[in-house]
Parts: structure tokens; C-alpha cells; sequence
């Protein structure tokens, strides 16, 4: 045992200082965020502008004619209470939801049939083969029969809306999409993920991600000029922009092999000059934020498949197939790696975790053989000091922002839903390797979904 110990003490300190140095380094850069996000709310208080309610985006003043899409596989479950929600709540005079499924997914056609009966602003489009293939693929779909309706008609549509078969929308979304495209190519609403009493802990680490997503850096890459990568729900594209994306990419706007088409499609527009804008918009003065809501995988082996759909079309696949933008400024460049840094800071929490256990067992060990503990050497003291530092800085800003949107009891439960949300990323890793190995040998991209949950009108109120 004796001989081991300089071993064991090596092994801690070693994955030690690559922990540290590896969490000092994402820590700064979260810190630079944060600045830049303390930054803007000092210059927008400083200069009194207050936050745009509804009352900005009249009903009267919508000139647009939006289309809803809706790609669906296997969500026989759901998509007809979210159709029929959806039909009650838009609050737009022009606007047509079209639902794309699959010729061999019987069970979802005949319910998204039973809401278009008793309404016709609802539009079944059929894939012309059997799926799962990419969501990519149905979205095409959808928009081939979203122009040849506009052409048919003599209407064309002037701007297309992306949701999930899952999503609770906000009755004055389509509002805010129609003033605000008259100033942007793509518009990006906030996604608020609902808080599932039966789900407090996987599902509810989706609460701190996104509160921290939309709450904090999406309005920092706006404010910076960055590129603005859509979420996939909640935002609206311009039909003149995606008629230049579609002629970019050989007659299609979405890219059918991309397992993240919509995080790519912000980044296309960007490359093409286009605006994107995220919007930040309440119901009234005060009031709740204009954003759409949806129930998050609830279970682990869910969240892993979801996040690792995410790791590997970012930070693995859209890594490889879009790069690094040539002649992009210092601002899209820093922002690209933050969305690629994901795969990247798993090695780091792992070793962080080995480096725990090296520890733990060297003092056990130096206890057992009566040796004194090796000394941790000042500058590595340092670096751990720092790192405790921005970790305590970075618990507190998520807390403020969970509790900003969610109430102080969610914000409580953020701090130990860290451990989760680092256990749901260790293994999505694990999984976005390996499913990104499988395609680089030709396995062809599937839609990797989950099962979905949609409210009840009891759970609804107040979203």
C-alpha cells in the first residue's frame, strides 16, 4: 500500500491542475458574458428603456400573412391538444398552421385529421416517404406546400413560424413576429420551459439551462452583434430569406442532414447578411414574458437522448460540416466556440470527478500509512482559489436569473440541480461520440425523439 501512495498522489495532483486550468478558462469566459451581460443592463437603465409590452405590437398593425409548421413523427400523443390549444390562443388576423407527418405514422395523421376537419386553417402535409428521416426533411415539406398554397392562392406568405408538436404558444406571438420582421430576417422569442411537479430534477434542469440561455446569452449575442442561432420553437423566418437560403442550398432551406437544422439555419442568415433578433417582450408593464412554453424530457435516459442530438449536430457534426466562418469577426468566432465548447468541457468535468476520487483515496491512504498528505503547490492553490471564486459567482447568476423567471423556490433548487445537469451531460457525451462515429461510417441521420407531454388547461393557466 506504502508504494502505491506516490502513485495515487501523482494521479490526484495531476487531474487536478487539468481540471483546474480546464474550469479557470470556461470560468473566465462565462465571466466575460457576464459582464457584457451587467454591461447592457446598466446602459438600457441608464438610458431608460423599458421592455416592449403587446400593447406595442397592435393587432392593427399586422400586414403579414405567417404559416405555422409543424413537423410531427410519432406524436399521436399530443399533437391534437396542441392543435386545437394552438387554434384557440393565436391572436393574428392572417396566419395557417401546417403539420408535416409520415406516410407510415397512421396514429398522428388520424389526429392531426381530426382537428383539421372542424377547422380548415389546419394543413396535413405528407412526407413523400416513409420516416423517421430528419426533422430537417419534414420542415421541407412543409414548405413546399406552404409556397404552392401561397401561389395557388395568389397569397404568398410572408414569413414562416417554427414550432414542436409539444409547444404551448403564446396567444401574441405571431404579432410580435410580424411588426418585428419588418426590421430583422429572423426573429427568436424566448423559450420557457415548464416546471414538472413529477420532474423536479431532470426536467427541471432545463429550467436553469434555458433561464440562462434566453435570459442572459442570447440577449449578450445580440447586443454584441453576434450571429444568432434559432432555438427551433418560437422563432419566425422571413419567406424572402428562406428563398435565398433555399437557392444557396440547391432548391431546399433546410439542410436534411443536419441533426441541428434550425441552431444552422441562424448562422446561414447571418452568412448572408441577414438580421436575426431576439425579442424580449412582456404581456403588459411588469407582467409575463411573450414566450413559449413546453414540458422537457422528464426522464434521464430522455434528457441524455435529447442532449446528445444537441452535442452532436453543435458541437461534433455542425463543428465539421460548417466550421469556421470566413472573414466573421472576433464576436461570431468567440460565440461559435461557446456553442462548440459543450464537447469539449466533458473531458474536463470528467477528470474533475477523477481528480475528487485520486484525492479522496490519497488522504485515506496517507491516513492509513500515518504519512503526511502531499502539499498542493501555491500556484496551483491559486488557480482552485480562482475557480471557487467564479463558481460562487456563476451559482449566484443563475440563481438570479431562475428566480427572475421562475420564483425563488425553482431558483433554490437550480444549485443542486448542477450535479444533474452534469450527469445528463457526462452521458449525452458518451452517446453524441458514438452516434457521430456511426454516421462518419455512412449511417444515415435519424430523427432521434423523445416521447412529449402537453399540459392539461389546469397546468396551462397563467402560460
Amino acid at each position: 500500500m506504502a508504494a502505491s501512495i506516490p502513485w495515487i498522489d501523482g494521479i490526484a495532483r495531476e487531474t487536478m491542475l487539468f481540471a483546474a486550468v480546464g474550469f479557470l478558462i470556461g470560468g473566465i469566459d462565462d465571466l466575460a458574458i457576464d459582464i457584457a451581460y451587467l454591461i447592457r443592463a446598466i446602459r438600457r437603465r441608464w438610458r431608460q428603456r423599458t421592455t416592449p409590452t403587446l400593447a406595442d405590437f397592435p393587432v392593427e398593425g399586422c400586414t403579414g400573412r405567417l404559416a405555422v409548421l409543424i413537423p410531427a413523427w410519432d406524436e399521436s400523443s399530443v399533437i391534437g391538444a396542441m392543435l386545437r390549444t394552438t387554434l384557440a390562443r393565436f391572436d393574428h388576423p392572417d396566419w395557417r398552421l401546417y403539420v408535416g407527418a409520415y406516410p407510415n405514422d397512421r396514429a398522428t395523421i388520424a389526429a392531426i385529421v381530426g382537428v383539421a376537419i372542424a377547422d380548415n386553417r389546419v394543413r396535413l402535409a405528407l412526407t413523400p416517404h416513409p420516416g423517421p428521416t430528419t426533422k430537417a426533411d419534414c420542415l421541407n415539406t412543409l414548405w413546399r406546400a406552404v409556397l404552392s398554397d401561397g401561389a395557388r392562392e395568389e397569397r404568398p406568405f410572408t414569413a414562416m413560424v417554427l414550432h414542436d408538436a409539444e409547444d404551448v404558444v403564446h396567444p401574441g406571438e405571431l404579432r410580435v413576429y410580424d411588426h418585428m420582421l419588418a426590421h430583422a430576417d429572423t426573429v427568436q422569442l424566448p423559450v420557457l420551459p415548464l416546471a414538472d411537479p413529477g420532474s423536479r430534477w431532470v426536467s427541471g434542469h432545463y429550467i436553469d439551462e434555458f433561464a440562462e440561455a434566453h435570459g442572459r446569452q442570447l440577449p449578450v449575442r445580440g447586443a454584441l452583434g453576434a450571429e444568432l442561432p434559432l432555438a427551433g420553437v418560437g422563432c419566425a423566418i422571413s419567406a424572402a430569406m428562406l428563398a435565398r437560403i433555399a437557392e444557396r442550398r440547391g432548391g431546399l432551406p433546410f439542410d436534411e442532414i443536419s441533426l441541428t437544422e434550425d441552431y444552422e439555419l441562424g448562422l446561414t442568415v447571418r452568412a448572408l447578411g441577414g438580421r436575426g433578433l431576439f425579442v424580449r417582450a412582456l404581456e403588459t408593464p411588469g407582467g409575463s414574458p411573450v414566450a413559449v412554453r413546453a414540458y422537457f424530457p422528464a426522464t434521464l435516459d430522455t434528457a441524455v437522448r435529447q442532449k446528445a442530438r444537441w452535442m452532436t449536430g453543435i458541437a461534433l457534426a455542425g463543428w465539421d460540416r460548417i466550421g469556421w466562418q470566413a472573414g466573421a469577426g472576433w464576436r461570431d468566432h468567440w460565440m461559435r466556440m461557446r456553442d462548440r465548447r459543450a464537447i469539449l468541457a466533458i473531458p474536463v468535468l470528467a477528470v474533475a470527478y477523477v481528480a475528487l476520487v485520486a484525492w479522496g483515496l490519497a488522504l485515506l491512504a496517507h491516513l492509513w500509512s500515518g504519512s503526511a498528505a502531499a502539499a498542493i503547490d501555491p500556484a496551483l492553490q491559486l488557480v482552485l482559489a480562482a475557480n471557487l471564486c467564479l463558481l460562487v459567482w456563476r451559482v449566484a447568476m443563475r440563481w438570479t436569473l431562475v428566480r427572475q423567471a421562475y420564483g425563488r423556490d425553482e431558483a433554490w433548487r437550480s444549485i443542486p440541480r448542477i450535479l444533474v445537469g452534469n450527469l445528463v451531460a457526462l452521458l449525452a457525451a458518451r452517446r453524441a461520440v458514438i452516434r457521430y462515429a456511426a454516421t462518419l461510417r455512412g449511417r444515415p441521420v435519424r430523427w432521434d425523439k423523445t416521447a412529449h407531454h402537453f399540459p392539461n388547461l389546469a397546468e396551462l393557466h397563467g402560460a
